[in-house]
């Protein structure tokens, strides 16, 4: 059974019951029993068709959820527009779902929801931990969006901004390991920059570029996390540095700044430093404080506050720390980095123990542990 397969055919199948017709909730229902299906029966033989044959079981499935409805005239006439035998169009219709879940209707945050758990094939829990909300508060932003959208016609996509904020977060979840989804969100990045003409649409694909050229050198041989400062830059994908770094100088010299070139340029003053010691952090911190100007984002405060320990000393990024919420995911984490540079190795080890507990996965869990007690290991000498 191709998983893989199943998982790259699922948005363009979504989209053919949209456009028939079907509202967005009946028709993801459809899909999802269509795929238990394939599970079921393609073992044994796989079609010739996958494609046709989703879309075909799919409406099928949906006709039979349809009929049971009380609104039985309106959805009996769908049935003769059953789609023909055959092999289907071979169409990427991703990016066009993307923007079909995008729908006016919505609010952006519940639009991104909906397409990340819909189209992007994010959990629950994935989605509210990229918000920063409870996994059952999120549930009922995805349940609300369903209900809006179910029996709207799907004919009014959403804006490119909403589309944006999609493709960032599943990017951002490619790098989890649940799910490699980094390259198909720069596929689809790479497919928005040639159709529509916007420097923030350019920043983001040269911020996925700069991100994923040090993916091979971010994890070690046993898949322990490697720290930015510690990774071998001779690892990193210099091609896609070298492509980020013009897309993104094309996109600054439009002089309308975005959130996302501002993420790239400092992402490209990173890929640029030939060494960790080398990096400009002055400059780092300066392009934080234009992102925190843009976002207002306690995240990007959060992440401020480590470079301005690194541009100015750990003391003054522990200022920096100390005027944000120390419930922010990671805060401890920082807090722990700061006091070791510091010199104060107690707190930080403790601080790192107590970061571990309440690391989103294991990988960073593991992370912290060791850092703990690589310290502890110091103290004890």
């Amino acid at each position: 059974m191709d998983e893989a397969l199943l998982r790259s055919l699922t948005p363009s199948v979504l989209t053919i019951l949209v456009r028939r017709g079907a509202d967005f909730a009946a028709a993801e229902d459809a899909v999802q029993e269509a795929l238990v299906e394939a599970v079921r029966v393609w073992p044994a033989e796989q079609p010739r068709d996958p494609k046709g044959w989703l879309v075909t079981v799919a409406w099928r499935k949906f006709l039979d959820g349809a009929r049971a409805d009380t609104a039985r005239r309106r959805r009996e006439g769908l049935v003769d527009e059953e789609p023909a035998p055959g092999p289907a169009p071979a169409v990427d219709d991703t990016l066009q779902l993307y923007f079909l879940c995008a729908h006016p209707s919505l609010t952006p945050s519940s639009a991104v929801a909906l397409t990340l758990r819909a189209v992007g094939g994010l959990t629950t829990r994935q989605i509210a931990q990229a918000y920063l909300v409870p996994e059952a508060t999120m549930a009922q932003r995805i349940s609300r969006a369903k209900r809006t959208v179910s029996g709207v016609r799907f004919d009014r996509p959403g804006d490119v901004a909403t589309v944006l904020r999609v493709l960032y977060l599943v990017f951002n979840e490619g790098y989890s390991g649940d799910v490699d989804l980094a390259a198909e969100a720069i596929r689809l990045t790479r497919q928005l920059a040639a159709q529509v003409d916007h420097p923030e649409v350019a920043g983001l694909l040269a911020l996925m570029l700069l991100h994923h050229a040090r993916r091979a050198a971010r994890t070690a041989p046993d898949g322990s996390l490697v720290p930015l400062a510690e990774q071998d830059r001779g690892r990193w994908d210099t091609g896609s540095i070298a492509e980020g770094v013009a897309i993104l100088q094309a996109a600054l010299a439009r002089d309308r700044l975005g959130e996302f070139q501002a993420q790239a340029a400092i992402a490209a003053l990173h890929a640029d430093a030939p060494t960790a010691e080398e990096t400009d952090w002055v400059q780092i911190v300066e392009w934080y404080d234009e992102l925190a100007r843009l976002t207002d984002s306690p995240v990007v405060r959060l992440n401020r506050a480590v470079a301005v320990g690194e541009a100015d000393g750990p003391r003054a990024g522990l200022a920096a720390l100390a005027a944000l919420d120390d419930a922010l995911p990671r805060h401890t984490a920082v807090a722990a980095y700061l006091h070791e540079r510091d010199g104060d190795l107690t707190t930080a080890a403790r601080l790192y123990a107590e970061a571990a507990r309440k690391a989103p996965d294991l990988a960073e869990r593991d992370h912290l542990t060791r850092q703990a007690a690589r310290l502890n290991a110091r103290r004890s000498r």
